[in-house]
């Protein structure tokens, strides 16, 4: 598992307890990661997490199962990805990506482009941590953090 890239279809993981208190815990991170005014379109979720944190989570396959579970529950048609044992941890990612119907378009599309000016800013910018803004991939994290916590409570 360590150093690849996780693209091909997850392990069955539908009636693990852990997926569905997770998958639950999800659900509402996730309609809120959709662009204000988008219709519940154009969503994207990524944490970053330390690779002892994922495995005490039972690894990146589980949290990829609990956020496609999640997102199918939201009518998300996916793309999930993840990435375990790099120099940076482990990332998991999910993106809706489905078609916007033309009312929501615009907005779908400028969340993205602002998502993309954001990214290039982090890494052109100041050194340090990435700042902490709404749908930004350290709240998400954090906000993942804490809600898989509150489900192991």
């Amino acid at each position: 598992m360590s150093g690849r890239l996780y693209d091909a279809q997850v392990a069955s993981y539908g009636n693990d307890p852990r997926c569905l208190a997770m998958a639950e815990a999800l659900v509402p991170l996730l309609r809120r990661a959709c662009p204000v005014g988008a219709g519940g379109y154009g969503g994207s979720y990524q944490v970053n997490l330390d690779d002892e944190e994922a495995v005490g989570l039972v690894g990146v396959d589980l949290i990829r199962a609990a956020m496609r579970k999640a997102a199918r529950e939201l009518g998300w048609k996916v793309t999930t990805i993840g990435w375990a044992g790099n120099r940076f941890g482990t990332m998991v990612a999910i993106e809706d990506t489905r078609d916007a119907p033309a009312e929501y378009r615009p907005v779908v599309e400028a969340a993205m482009h602002e998502r993309m000016r954001t990214a290039l800013s982090t890494v052109h910018g100041e050194p340090g941590g990435a700042p902490v803004r709404r749908n930004s991939v350290a709240l998400m994290t954090r906000e993942f953090q804490a809600a898989v916590a509150a489900t192991s409570a």
